[in-house]
């Protein structure tokens, strides 16, 4: 990519997003064209500071494009509804899967590189495994609508006869850190966790209503967003071969790890209850997620990962201690 390249972000404003634009302006990036739906006042702090060509209201992105003939260089599509308590299916479908499907359009038609967001959502509970692969998308069968609105498009996008010139969709893992301040109850567990520490309360994990795991011993594949947006960056530098890629640390590790890498962080001793898990949740709840990342190693992506103490560490020590964004 070239630091004069038009690119577009959605979800610019959010979690994953915001951290993007920030990482690209780092790299020289300022031509940038941020998409979100902006009527969020609480995440306007996360683009404080950053440098773009102009905002644009998700739903006007389209026409924009076409009226002034935009020539877009390459496309970032974050922007989704990732509530996974949101059990209208119709609102992931609209946001999720048709508006994904117009941005594959525009880029096709347009000859754009596309490098979009899909979810570790979509493997449910690991039936099939934790793997990469093409063969398994139509067998998975995720736990809640957001998780089906992100496989369908992936269904979609694999079945299309034609396509961007690259694309690459990333199954996000548990991501983690800054610019998440605004996300409530979405907001990773180091966040909440954090907040609860710092009020002097002992940190609350959800209790094991599965045999084979014991209180605080679920596992899920963390991965520090600065390790996210280095892989999006690598995927458009070297469009390796299109196609679907896991996006984690390919280690799984306990809720009790990681509560204890926080109170670490913080030099404090852990306090750790349990309770019980709620109904609403408790049969769509994933007890163990660990992505297979032999697909992008052997694409070329070859530097580390955080370890989950570090990332933690850094992102408690650099950001939470001082409600900094990235």
């Amino acid at each position: 990519m070239k630091a004069s390249d038009l690119i577009v972000v959605t979800g610019a404003a959010g979690f994953i997003g915001s951290v993007l634009v920030g990482y690209l302006n780092q790299h020289g990036f300022e031509n940038l064209l941020l998409v979100d739906d902006f009527s969020d006042a609480r995440k306007s702090l996360n683009l404080k500071s950053r440098k773009y060509a102009r905002l644009i209201e998700r739903e006007h992105l389209f026409e924009i494009v076409d009226a002034e003939k935009l020539a877009i260089d390459c496309f970032f599509h974050l922007g989704a509804r990732t509530d996974t308590t949101e059990m209208d299916y119709e609102v992931h479908r609209r946001l999720n899967l048709e508006y994904s499907k117009k941005v594959w359009n525009l880029c096709t038609s347009s000859g754009i590189p596309l490098v979009y967001a899909s979810s570790a959502a979509t493997y449910g509970n690991g039936e099939h495994g934790y793997v990469d692969s093409h063969e398994i998308v139509e067998q998975l069968e995720p736990l809640n609508p957001y998780g089906v609105s992100k496989n369908e498009f992936d269904k979609w996008a694999l079945a299309q006869k034609t396509s961007p010139p690259f694309w690459a969709g990333l199954k996000f893992f548990n991501v983690y850190g800054p610019g998440e301040y605004h996300k409530g109850r979405m907001a990773s567990v180091i966040f909440h966790a954090f907040n609860t520490i710092q009020s002097g309360k002992p940190v609350r994990l959800f209790r094991s209503h599965n045999p084979a795991y014991r209180d605080g011993e679920q596992r899920r594949d963390f991965i520090y967003v600065k390790d996210v947006v280095n892989i999006c960056y690598w995927l458009m530098e070297i469009h390796p071969r299109s196609g679907l890629y896991n996006t984690g640390t390919g280690q799984a590790r306990t809720f009790n790890d990681l509560v204890k890498a926080i109170y670490a962080a913080l030099e404090r001793q852990p306090e750790i209850e349990y309770i019980d898990t709620p109904i609403d949740i408790r049969d769509k709840y994933q007890y163990f997620t660990e992505a297979d990342m032999s697909k992008l190693r052997a694409a070329g992506y070859t530097k580390p990962f955080w370890s989950l103490e570090e990332g933690v560490k850094d992102y408690v020590s650099n950001y939470l201690l001082h409600r900094a964004y990235f």
